[in-house]
């Protein structure tokens, strides 16, 4: 069952709606740990005391604040506790906005949250969703996580209501330190007239579904075979795209994706535990069973016994 990662309540004008918070994402990869390159022991990230030589546990250690060169203000959690802000327990809305509207500032989102109603407030959390919905707005407002007052804005989402917190405006560095010098280009009609061919050809509606991490899962197979013993095949060589004749570049592409599209679609992945890989597994994107990799099975190599101190 999911667990709430906050609790507080949104609050505009004179209402209050109690809300718990729900991470709405997760990233997931092949994660590794770091051994030792001789004994293929796992190695241990210490935390260690310059002053008095000594490692120490985490929880032996507390937030500082360094004021002046060695000098630090320990700030402990109920100090955070009394910071003076509504928004440590409350999302502020600060005002409506088009749903729809060109904002740069709310284009930089740094995490997505599921937003539930307590029970008692289950009526006035669904008439703003239905409002907001309705009238094709969003709201802007602040909130306090993770120790840091973050803006962010709250979208009607399926059955709930999305919270996106952004980057502040003074977070997100200018395109002016960048070379852009696009009043210089000069694009010919029929180079136009071919990348709208193009963009033409791979136009469709998007379907999540369809879209996979391959090399999550390239890695996953390279990782099984591995521990299964088995020879690891270099990938085929790719060709390196080249700065050259863009019109040629672009009619290749428009006949690439027309034949993409005329193409039917690929048959579906079959689990993983059917058949088994190959004795010879060439890396790259393809249909690959995915890994649920533990430390025991992603180890080839059994680790040395380790020596008696």
């Amino acid at each position: 069952m999911a667990r709430s990662m906050w609790k507080g309540a949104i609050e505009f004008g004179l209402v209050t709606i109690p809300v718990k918070l729900y991470l709405a994402t997760e990233s997931k990869g092949v994660s590794f740990n770091m051994l030792h390159a001789d004994c293929h022991g796992r190695i241990q990230m210490k935390t260690y005391c310059p002053t008095d030589d000594v490692y120490i546990e985490r929880s032996d250690t507390v937030r500082g604040y360094e004021v002046a060169p060695g000098r630090y203000v320990v700030v402990t959690d109920a100090d955070l506790a009394a910071v003076p802000l509504k928004t440590v327990r409350s999302i502020q809305i600060e005002q409506f906005i088009a749903a729809d509207s060109d904002g740069e500032a709310t284009r930089f989102v740094k995490q997505a949250y599921y937003l539930e109603p307590d029970p008692i407030a289950r009526k006035a959390f669904f008439l703003l969703k239905q409002v907001l919905a309705e009238r094709g707005l969003r709201a802007v407002g602040k909130i306090v996580l993770r120790d840091r007052e973050q803006l962010a804005v709250l979208d009607p989402f399926a059955a709930t209501m999305l919270l996106s917190t952004l980057y502040w405006p003074d977070e997100v560095r200018s395109t002016g330190e960048l070379t852009l010098p696009e009043d210089e280009i000069q694009i010919k009609p029929a180079e136009r007239a071919m990348a709208e061919q193009l963009v033409a050809a791979m136009t469709g509606e998007f379907d999540p579904s369809a879209q996979h991490d391959e090399y999550r899962e390239a890695l996953a197979a390279i990782i099984e075979a591995k521990a299964a013993g088995e020879q690891i095949a270099e990938p085929m060589a790719t060709p390196s795209a080249t700065v050259g004749d863009l019109m040629a570049a672009l009619e290749a592409s428009v006949a690439a994706a027309r034949v993409n599209r005329a193409t039917a679609a690929p048959e579906p992945v079959k689990a993983a535990g059917g058949t088994r890989a190959r004795r010879s597994v060439a890396v790259g994107p393809g249909k690959i069973p995915a890994l649920q990799a533990d430390d025991d099975q992603v180890e080839a190599v059994p680790a040395r016994r380790r020596k008696s101190a």
